[in-house]
């Protein structure tokens, strides 16, 4: 990713400028998850892309580069929750809601129901526990393997396990979806 020349200054910016676009999104949102505030969260990303660039000699050393930002970004909110705390300041609370995003469909019925869909599951995801929902989300929305998650929160991967079944059985209950395996028959009622 960063060559190890001073000759190629050019090459190393293009290649954070890349890292940016393809990560600073879901850290931003991951951040915001931490800190409640837009504007500290754009803060602590920036913070922790500007001290990669400071350290870009040391990125080749970096086993996860994923892991790596997000643990970097919670390590860094949390900090700055802290220095907001100890001045007295508090940030403003912002909606955590995601956008919803729907896929284009023809037919006018089938995107009706995709949208009532997944504005449901998206209340759903909103309630969960916070903890819950962090983990829900890093999985799915970020596409963070499960020992990613574990290793980025410091918790174990079973925890992280749990959480995610927890997650999906309320999603499911919501949406009201059969989630038994073939072959299997409803109990009687």
């Amino acid at each position: 990713m960063f060559h190890h020349t001073a000759a190629d200054l050019p090459g190393k910016r293009k290649a954070l400028s890349n890292l940016y676009g393809l990560y600073a999104r879901r850290l931003l949102h991951f951040a915001r998850l931490i800190t409640r505030s837009n504007e500290l969260s754009e803060e602590v990303v920036e913070d922790v892309f500007v001290k990669l660039w400071a350290q870009r000699q040391k990125v080749m050393e970096i086993d996860n580069l994923a892991v790596y930002l997000y643990v970097a970004v919670k390590n860094t909110a949390l900090n700055a929750i802290s220095y907001k705390a100890r001045q007295f300041i508090h940030a403003s609370f912002d909606d955590l809601g995601a956008e919803i995003d729907l896929l284009s469909h023809s037919d006018p019925h089938n995107l009706l129901v995709t949208s009532e869909l997944l504005q449901r599951m998206q209340e759903v995801v909103n309630v969960l526990p916070p903890r819950c929902r962090m983990i829900f989300k890093l999985v799915r929305e970020d596409g963070l393997r499960h020992r990613e998650v574990a290793e980025v929160l410091n918790i174990s991967i079973h925890t992280v396990d749990a959480q995610m079944a927890i997650a999906i059985k309320k999603i499911c209950g919501a949406l009201q979806v059969n989630n038994q395996r073939p072959g299997r028959t409803k109990p009687a009622e």
